[in-house]
């Protein structure tokens, strides 16, 4: 006879019952009648509104849900069309896009004032270092600079009509002199094409190089602005390791010296981790630096890939640093969730002041303290109910 073949899923037919599942006595009964699903999600206090429930999801760190006083308009307009056709027509770049400024409609569009600002970014679109805090591209070998990029800059900066022009960098610490040359020659270029636009430098820290520093300071510029960014205990956790509090203070109080008249500026990001003793001694030591404008604004994540949120600092914690930046004596202090070092309305303000010390010598203090006084009023009267 034909051999019979094994399966291994073969069941001999004498194989025991399977046991009858046993249920504790009384837990069928109990599971029952016992409470529901409205039970668990049913409390004894009343449902938080919309608002309320937007500020508790603030309050948690690391929570992406954006506050209602961090959300901005889409950027449109004519003006914001024509620059970006005129950036890519030229190849150049700009911060306010590289770093998804919150603030961009408001600057290319001329705002309520009316001071149409653009900042750009020269020496590429791509930088050395890797600060957490930064969405711009890096690199340990960028492409080489654009020779024609200063001629090109100060083409573009004489077509748009703007009134104030904030000029910032990627940092090169690939080239030997980290780009100081070529950040002078845009600057000078620019006076003579448009000689009536007023000319802020956001510069990086040249390594500390105080030589490099002086030979950006004497290229016709009115604001030197160097961002220190955080609180010296947080810097290692945000920057990149070759920036540090130190050499920042030092690039800024050394272009101070270096040219008196020049006004200098610098910005703190609030919602790192800092302390409000950290906040305080960092003001206090930009204002011994000689710094005369400050600005604070609150870090926004620009990816998952960078680092988080650890709060969302409320517009009255903002004011109360506007007020002791006035107190400890800056010339003007711009403080609130979407203020960015070259934030807008700031750059209205400095433009005030530039123009009135040009017209009338005035002290610097003394112009300030009257164009603090028109701006106050003018808010007042935008503020005040209407009969």
């Amino acid at each position: 006879p034909a051999a019979r073949r094994d399966l291994a899923t073969e069941i001999d037919g004498d194989q025991p019952a399977r046991p009858e599942r046993r249920v504790r006595a009384g837990f069928a009964e109990r599971v029952k009648n016992g409470p529901g699903f409205g039970d668990f999600v049913q409390g004894t206090s009343p449902p938080l509104t919309p608002a309320q429930a937007l500020e508790k999801a603030a309050s948690i760190p690391g929570n992406s849900r954006l506050p209602r006083w961090l959300k901005t308009d889409i950027p449109v307009g004519a003006n914001v069309s024509r620059i970006r056709k005129t950036l890519r027509e030229l190849n150049l770049h700009t911060v306010c896009e590289e770093a998804r400024c919150p603030n961009m409609g408001e600057c290319w569009g001329g705002g309520k004032h009316g001071t149409a600002t653009a900042t750009i970014m020269i020496m590429g679109d791509t930088c050395t270092r890797g600060c957490r805090f930064c969405s711009v591209k890096t690199s340990k070998t960028p492409a080489a600079l654009d020779a024609n990029e200063p001629d090109n800059v100060a083409r573009a900066l004489a077509a748009w009509g703007l009134d104030y022009v904030v000029l910032t960098s990627v940092d090169r610490d690939d080239l030997p002199d980290f780009g100081a040359a070529h950040f002078a020659h845009t600057v000078r270029s620019i006076r003579e094409q448009a000689p009536q636009l007023m000319i802020e430098c956001l510069t990086p820290d040249f390594q500390g190089q105080l030589p490099l520093v002086e030979q950006v300071a004497d290229s016709g510029l009115d604001v030197f602005a160097h961002n220190v960014e955080t609180v010296e205990g947080l810097q290692r956790m945000v920057r990149d390791y070759r920036a540090n509090y130190k050499q920042s203070m030092s690039v800024l109080e050394h272009a101070k010296r270096h040219k008196p008249t020049l006004l200098t500026k610098s910005s703190i990001m609030l919602g790192v981790g800092e302390t409000d003793a950290e906040v305080l001694q960092t003001l206090r030591d930009l204002r011994a630096a000689g710094v005369d404008i400050v600005t604070l604004g609150q870090y926004m994540r620009p990816t998952k890939r960078h680092m988080k949120v650890h709060e969302y600092v409320t517009p009255e914690k903002f004011a109360h640093w506007e007020h002791v930046g006035k107190d400890l004596g800056f010339v003007y202090a711009a403080s609130g969730p979407l203020v960015r070092s070259s934030y807008k309305a700031g750059e209205f303000f400095i433009s005030e002041i530039l123009r009135k010390r040009a017209e009338a010598g005035k002290a610097m203090r003394n112009v300030a303290a009257e164009v603090a006084a028109q701006e106050r009023k003018r808010t007042n009267a935008e503020s005040a109910p209407t009969a």
